[in-house]
């Protein structure tokens, strides 16, 4: 923009600078004319691009505010025929949020959740001493903020609390069904209803279908050559630190779960080993006393937060060779990032042994590719879960681990269908989910408006699935790009009943 200007400046105001009258200009010429056109063209597009990229694209996380129940909503469902509702499959972080949004909008639901307490993976799948890696702040929902005297990293049971707390506020429990699940699910037509069987065989006819099942449930175990002999569990089975008491404990991974139980492990059993088949990025939960998520400027394009990250990191921690770790094979964000400020504590305290990946299991020994061995009681594989949608999973194209889902949300055969939270977000989901809800509600109500579904609508213009990591099997999502796109989402969502006429005809 500056190039441009100052450009612009020099061809059309290099007059002398002489105090006495100068004699009248010779006309413009066509060829001066044109090039002084062009050059403010160019600095007018080069200023749009710089605010597209810093004040539209990405946008800053919404400020949190606790919202209420407008007055009219009533304070169940119940009543309403299950053909005027939409079911929303899951009580977890991702369910609750839709849940929110649809009973403020005044939408009916029914909600079924296979356990028998809400909370998702919070209930059942974490443990006990776990705390969330990302700040209260970047993972409370927008509408119903945490409460003041939690701390930075709250625990799970502060979590657990939090999303009981949230039922509570928004009169969400008259509308769960606890201890029921969905065992399979089928459009009627396009979807104008879909019929959904449950597991114990009861058929319902409902107006739609909202599938919110989470994605830290369909463990990911890998298989390495060998018979082996020593206990092997998931990390989504460890829960406490009486599983790791007395046993030499292995831990494969080097994602976030596979840090804190490694690091677990070097102070309640009686060795702690961690296997890495790569190099990751290791980075500190805290920066100058603050959450590191909380330092990342909105506006800073994702190189940028590349180049601050890394040289944070090579400050505060220096080389991961020095710890006996492999650097990185890939960028920062590329992969889902690791937050952690423990296991290179251990590891240089002698209390965490480092290794590479596992070449073969021999009964009780494990074997890396270095060629070293190690005696192993307990392997604990922290690697990560499948995106599981078994109920709707007759219906759905996958590429690689990711179902072809457009925008992440809708199939374009069906309509009255959504898929809700299948990607991670960098970090923190809760202003994410609330953002996405209000996005939800806007898909609802414009499809009532179009003749076709809205997953066709969109793909016709230029709507594509989600796709994984560069090096990474999940879908990341980069949270202020995400605030951004809602943003314009919901701008140009009215106008796809026009878009439709346009691209298919009346």
């Amino acid at each position: 923009f500056c190039v441009a200007f100052w450009l612009w400046a020099f061809i059309s105001h290099k007059t002398p600078s002489r105090p006495h009258p100068q004699p009248s200009k010779a006309p413009q010429g066509t060829f001066e004319m044109f090039f002084e056109l062009f050059v403010v063209a160019l600095a007018l597009l080069a200023f749009v691009f710089v605010v597209w990229q810093l004040f539209i694209k990405r946008r800053p996380q919404p400020p949190s505010k606790r919202l209420h129940l407008p007055a009219g909503v009533p304070d169940s469902f119940r009543d309403v025929p299950t053909d005027e509702k939409f079911c929303v499959v899951g009580a977890g972080f991702a369910g609750l949020a839709v849940c929110g949004v649809l009973k403020r909008n005044n939408i009916p639901f029914d909600c079924i959740e296979m356990d028998d307490n809400i909370g998702g993976n919070w209930y059942h799948g974490v443990y006990e001493t776990v705390h969330i890696i990302s700040s209260k702040f970047t993972t409370e929902y927008s509408d119903f903020p945490m409460p003041d005297d939690y701390p930075d990293f709250p625990s799970a049971k502060q979590m657990f609390d939090y999303f009981q707390s949230y039922a509570t506020h928004f009169k969400l429990w008259p509308d769960i069904q606890l201890n029921t699940e969905v065992a399979r699910t089928d459009p009627i037509g396009d979807g104008a209803q879909w019929k959904v069987v449950l597991k114990s065989g009861e058929e319902r006819i409902y107006k739609g279908l909202i599938v919110a099942n989470g994605h830290h449930w369909d463990m990911r175990i890998p298989k390495y050559p060998g018979e082996p002999t020593m206990e092997i569990i998931h990390s989504k089975q460890y829960k406490r630190p009486a599983q790791l008491k007395d046993k030499r404990v292995l831990v494969v991974g080097g994602g976030n779960s596979a840090c804190d139980i490694a690091v677990e492990a070097a102070r309640f059993a009686t060795s702690s080993s961690i296997s890495l088949r790569r190099g990751y990025w290791f980075v500190p939960r805290s920066f100058f006393g603050k959450p590191m998520v909380e330092l990342i400027l909105f506006w800073t394009p994702v190189w940028l937060q590349r180049i601050l990250i890394q040289l944070a990191i090579k400050i505060v921690v220096g080389s991961y060779t020095n710890y006996g770790l492999e650097e990185p094979d890939h960028k920062v964000f590329e992969h889902h990032p690791t937050i952690n400020s423990e296991l290179l504590h251990y590891i240089k305290l002698g209390e965490i042994t480092p290794h590479r990946d596992i070449k073969q299991f021999d009964g009780k020994t494990v074997e890396f590719v270095d060629g070293k061995k190690k005696e192993i009681d307990l392997v604990v594989f922290a690697t990560g879960y499948h995106i599981g949608l078994p109920m709707i999973e007759h219906l759905i194209e996958y590429r690689g681990e990711v179902p072809q889902l457009i925008e992440g949300m809708m199939l374009p055969k069906y309509r009255n269908l959504y898929v809700f939270g299948v990607g991670q977000a960098r970090y923190g989901a809760g202003p994410l989910y609330t953002a996405g809800g209000k996005i939800l509600v806007g898909l609802i109500e414009v499809q009532k408006k179009l003749s076709r579904p809205i997953g066709t609508v969109l793909q016709r213009i230029g709507g594509k699935p989600l796709r994984s990591g560069k090096k990474s099997v999940d879908v990341i999502i980069d949270p202020h790009l995400a605030f951004g796109q809602a943003l314009i989402s919901s701008k140009l969502m009215p106008l796809l009943p026009f878009l439709e006429r346009i691209v298919f005809g009346k």
